[in-house]
C-alpha cells in the first residue's frame, strides 16, 4: 500500500550520507535552519553549499525508488519522442526514453510529481513509470527533440472535428433532463481529445501570458478568449459539441460537482507549467447555452511585486517609500477593477517586510502567497468578513495591515480605529481619481474630522500597455489624436512618438506587457482643511494639483513622451481634465 512505502521512505539527508557526499553534523545544521525557518532540507542544503542541485536529484530519485538519468548521455529514438506530444511534454516539462512492454519510461524533474504520471497514463492509454533527470537537462532534451515541432490549437481542433464524433453530446438536451449521465461526463472529461485540447488552451494562454482565459457557449458555436495586457482576444472556436466535455474537464480539474449545472461554482486548479507553478481560479456561470467557464491565471513569475518595478518615477517611488515606512495612519489605493491596485500594495508590503514587523492581510481571495506576511481569506458565506477579521486583528498584534477593500461604513471605522492606535493600514477602495476618494468615504458615512485624523495619502492608478521593444517605431500622430488628450501640435513642438507596428514577439499586437499610471495625493494641512469644511472634490482637486500632485493625465503624458506608451492607450484609459 502507498502508506507503507511512505513509511519507510529513507529521510534525504541519511541518502546523502550514505553516498558520502556529506557528513552528520551537516545534516544535523541544515535540520536546524529548517526547524527555524522551514523549507525543504535540499534545498537548504544546496544553499549552505554542501551539495549540488543534481546530487540532490540523483538522491530524490533514490528515495523515491526511481533512476536518475544522465539525457545529455543518451540518444532517444524518434518513435518513442513520437509517443508524447510537444504541448504535453512542456506541460509536464518531462521527456520519454523508453517504450517497453506497453510501459512509457518519462523523466521527470520532480519525482515528487505523481500526478503527472498519473494523467500520463490516462492520456497515453499505457502503463507509465518514472525517472528523474535535472531540470535544466530536460529543458535541453525538449529543445533538442522537439526542435521546430508546434502543436496548434487551430491544428487540434480541424483534427478533432474529423475525429471526434464519439465526442458528440446535445448540450440543450443534457441542460433540460432531470439527470445528466455522470458516467458519460467522467469519460468525455478523461477523453484523450478533450484533455490535449484543455491542456493546449491552457499552455498558449500561459505562455502569451494572459490573466483570464473565458470559456463561453453561443448557440451555435463555442467561443475560447483570453485577456491578455488588458484586452480580449480570440482563439479558433473548438466544435461546439465539444462545449460539455471541455467544461466538465475543466469542473474536473477544479474538484467541482460535474453534475451541477444550474448553479454558479467556483474552485481552483493547481500547475506546473514548464516546472513554474501557476495557480487558475475557476468560475463557473450557467447561462442559457450551457455554462459560462472563466479561469483567472495567477503566474507569479509575470507579476511584478517589486516597488523598484511597478512603474513609478524616481520621483513618486521616493514618496511611496516614505509613505510605507510611517507608523501608523491609513493609505488607499483606488482605481476600477484591474487598475492593479493589488499589485502596487503587494509591492508596497514586499518592501517593509521584515523579520522586526508583522504583517497581517485579510484579502478576498488571497491572490498571491506572500513569504513572512500572513494572510487571512474573506469567507462571508461563514460570517468571516473584513470587519470580523479587522477586528482580531487588532487582538494580533500587527505592525502593519493589508484590507483588501473597504467596501462599508464598518470596515472603514475599524481600519480607522486600527490606524489610531498605531497601525499602518493598506486599503483600496473604488473611485475614479485621488481627490474622489475623499466624497467617497463621506458619502459612506465617515467623519471629515476622522478622515483628517487618519489617512495620509491617496494613490489613484491605472494599467496601460507598453509598447513592444521589438518593433517599436516613431511616427507624428494626427491632430485628431493629440486631440484626445486634449494637446497641440504647438504644445508637443520637437517631442517623439512611438508606437509598435506588430511582430511574433507581440502577436502582432504592438504591445507586450503593461505598466501603471499613477495619481499620488498627499494629506497636507491644507488638503485637510478644505476636507474640513466639506469643499467640492473639484477643489481639493486643484489645491493638490497646487500642491505638486501629477494628474493620471500628466503622468500618462510622461510615459508617452519616455517612448513607454502610446496615445490610444493613455486616452484609453485616462479621463482628460
Amino acid at each position: 500500500m502507498p502508506v507503507k512505502r511512505t513509511q519507510h521512505r529513507q529521510p534525504l539527508g541519511q541518502i546523502l550520507v550514505q553516498q558520502n557526499l556529506i557528513t552528520e553534523e551537516q545534516v544535523q545544521e541544515a535540520l536546524a535552519i529548517q526547524k527555524e525557518r522551514g523549507g525543504l532540507i535540499g534545498a537548504i542544503l544546496i544553499e549552505l553549499g554542501y551539495i549540488t542541485e543534481e546530487q540532490r536529484n540523483a538522491a530524490l530519485a533514490e528515495q523515491a525508488g526511481m533512476e536518475f538519468i544522465d539525457l545529455d548521455k543518451m540518444e532517444i529514438p524518434p518513435d518513442v519522442i513520437s509517443r508524447v506530444s510537444v504541448s504535453i511534454a512542456e506541460v509536464y516539462k518531462i521527456v520519454p526514453i523508453r517504450f517497453e512492454n506497453n510501459t512509457l519510461t518519462v523523466v521527470l524533474a520532480d519525482p515528487m510529481n505523481i500526478n503527472a504520471l498519473d494523467d500520463l497514463r490516462f492520456m497515453l492509454a499505457c502503463d507509465v513509470k518514472g525517472a528523474v533527470a535535472s531540470p535544466a537537462a530536460i529543458d535541453r532534451a525538449i529543445e533538442k527533440y522537439y526542435a521546430g515541432q508546434k502543436e496548434s490549437v487551430d491544428q487540434l481542433i480541424e483534427e478533432l472535428e474529423q475525429s471526434s464524433p464519439g465526442l458528440k453530446v446535445d448540450y440543450q438536451s443534457s441542460s433540460h433532463s432531470q439527470s445528466i449521465d455522470l458516467d458519460q461526463l467522467e469519460e468525455l472529461a478523461h477523453s484523450m481529445p478533450v484533455v490535449r485540447l484543455l491542456n493546449l488552451i491552457l499552455l498558449q494562454a500561459i505562455k502569451d501570458r494572459a490573466s483570464d482565459i473565458h470559456f463561453e457557449p453561443f448557440e451555435d458555436e463555442f467561443k475560447v478568449r483570453y485577456r491578455v495586457d488588458g484586452a480580449l482576444y480570440e482563439m479558433m472556436p473548438p466544435p461546439r459539441h465539444l462545449a460539455l466535455a471541455l467544461t466538465s474537464r475543466i469542473k474536473v480539474m477544479a474538484n467541482l460537482d460535474i453534475a451541477e449545472t444550474r448553479m454558479p461554482q467556483d474552485g481552483r486548479i493547481e500547475l506546473s507549467i514548464a516546472g513554474n507553478p501557476i495557480e487558475l481560479r475557476v468560475s463557473t456561470l450557467p447561462t442559457v447555452h450551457g455554462e459560462s467557464i472563466v479561469l483567472r491565471v495567477l503566474d507569479r513569475s509575470v507579476v511584478g511585486l517589486d516597488i523598484d518595478r511597478i512603474g513609478l518615477r524616481e520621483d513618486d517611488l521616493e514618496t511611496i517609500r516614505s509613505l510605507i515606512k510611517k507608523p501608523n495612519g491609513i493609505l488607499l489605493c483606488t482605481g476600477p477593477t484591474g487598475s492593479g491596485k493589488t499589485t502596487t500594495l503587494y509591492a508596497c508590503l514586499n518592501a517593509i517586510n521584515d523579520v522586526g514587523i508583522t504583517i497581517l492581510t485579510a484579502e478576498d481571495p488571497v491572490e498571491y502567497e506572500l513569504d513572512g506576511i500572513i494572510q487571512i481569506p474573506v469567507n462571508e458565506e461563514i460570517g468571516v468578513t473584513f470587519a470580523r477579521i479587522l477586528r482580531s486583528f487588532l487582538r494580533h498584534d500587527p505592525n502593519k495591515i493589508l484590507v483588501g477593500e473597504v467596501r462599508d461604513l464598518e470596515t472603514a471605522q475599524i481600519a480607522i480605529q486600527a490606524s489610531l492606535t498605531g497601525h499602518l493600514v493598506f486599503s483600496t477602495l473604488h473611485t475614479n481619481d485621488a481627490p474622489s476618494t475623499i466624497t467617497r468615504l463621506v458619502d459612506m458615512g465617515v467623519e471629515p474630522f476622522m478622515i483628517c485624523a487618519t489617512l495620509e495619502a491617496i494613490i489613484a492608478q491605472r494599467l496601460v500597455r507598453t509598447i513592444c521593444v521589438e518593433c517599436k517605431e516613431a511616427y507624428e500622430p494626427t491632430p485628431e489624436a493629440l486631440a484626445t488628450l486634449n494637446l497641440t501640435p504647438e504644445e508637443v513642438q520637437g517631442r517623439k512618438f512611438f508606437y509598435g507596428k506588430g511582430c511574433p514577439n507581440c502577436n502582432n499586437t504592438g504591445y507586450k506587457g503593461r505598466t501603471a499610471l499613477f495619481e499620488i495625493m498627499l494629506m497636507t494641512d491644507q488638503i485637510r482643511e478644505l476636507v474640513m469644511q466639506n469643499a467640492s472634490h473639484m477643489a481639493i482637486r486643484e489645491k493638490a494639483r497646487e500642491q505638486g500632485m501629477r494628474t493620471l493625465r500628466e503622468s500618462g503624458l510622461l510615459k508617452i513622451y519616455d517612448g513607454w506608451t502610446t496615445i490610444e492607450e493613455v486616452s484609453r484609459e485616462v479621463a482628460v481634465d
